[in-house]
């Protein structure tokens, strides 16, 4: 069951008090409501050097999906999939690769805000065209918005993303991050000052950011981020030699960022296409017509 720590309330918006109740995500999984992910992002702009990213069939984690589909067959896979599952009250789309990095998943909003109006819409994104998208985003009405922030210093950064390409341009190593994070704080900042409710992801990799996570905590949630959720690398690619977080330090991050932001407990990891409610019914081999393919890897927060 989903719980929080901490007496944080600052940021706390009536949107993500009405969320606990109707998002799984949020803690309204209590409720037995259910989510669906469009998968219609195809690229990303980022190089998080824990990435592997691929097309998977068979893996429950974050960024995975069976296929990437179009934001006008989204329509017609979220109909049907309000058919079979009426219990879905979310519309999330969080990869393959950034939301923001194209046009594909705001252009599905929009046409998830025409034609099913009381659908809760929620995107992740790593943030760097955040601020500068943050008007259309707002405009669309996204009720949620997940941001990935794995550091606020450059050179942690650094060395969990090799590269960003900005406006058609490299940059690499703490120059790229620079750009990132200063995006990252400046785009939660508009959103949350226009009501939308804003979770952070951090991937916990403790050799790198593991007595960082205070800091990182304490930034967003200055910055007007509601709720915070710690991942745990999944040690691969070029972190493929770094150790996943242990049980013990998982918990001792949360504790730490409990001191200023509400943490979150229930992430079930879910796949880019899944839907259902979370737990209790899963529907993506259903709704993407899913086949088992050979095993890949990819990991994201």
């Amino acid at each position: 069951m989903a719980f929080f720590v901490g007496e944080r309330s600052d940021n706390l918006s009536n949107t993500y008090k009405d969320l606990q109740n109707s998002h799984p995500c949020f803690g309204g999984h209590k409720n037995n409501v259910g989510r669906i992910h469009l998968p219609v992002s195809p690229g990303c702009n980022i190089a998080c050097r824990f990435c592997d990213r691929v097309i998977n069939y068979n893996e429950d984690r974050p960024g995975v999906t069976s296929k990437v589909i179009t934001p006008e067959e989204s329509i017609d896979i979220l109909e049907k999939a309000l058919k079979i599952c009426p219990e879905i009250t979310v519309a999330g789309i969080a990869g393959p690769g950034d939301t923001l990095a194209s046009d594909y998943a705001l252009e599905t909003f929009r046409k998830v805000k025409d034609k099913f109006p009381d659908i809760i819409k929620c995107m992740s994104t790593n943030g760097l065209l955040l601020y500068e998208k943050a008007d259309e985003v707002i405009d669309i009405g996204i009720d949620s918005l997940t941001v990935t922030v794995n550091a606020i210093n450059p050179e942690i950064e650094a060395k969990l993303n090799k590269y960003i390409i900005y406006h058609c341009k490299r940059y690499d190593g703490v120059e790229g991050a620079e750009i990132l994070i200063e995006n990252q704080l400046k785009g939660i900042e508009k959103v949350s000052s226009a009501g939308i409710t804003v979770k952070i992801n951090t991937v916990l990799v403790p050799e790198i950011n593991g007595e960082h996570i205070e800091k990182i905590a304490k930034t967003v949630s200055e910055a007007g981020a509601s709720i915070y959720n710690i991942i745990p690398l999944i040690p691969q690619f070029e972190l493929s030699d770094m150790k996943a977080p242990t049980c013990l330090q998982i918990d001792e991050a949360r504790t730490k960022a409990s001191q200023y932001i509400d943490v979150f407990r229930h992430c079930q990891h879910c796949r880019a296409d899944a839907v259902g409610v979370p737990g209790k019914s899963e529907y993506g081999d259903q709704i993407y017509q899913r086949r088992l393919n050979l095993k890949e890897t990819f990991s994201h927060g």
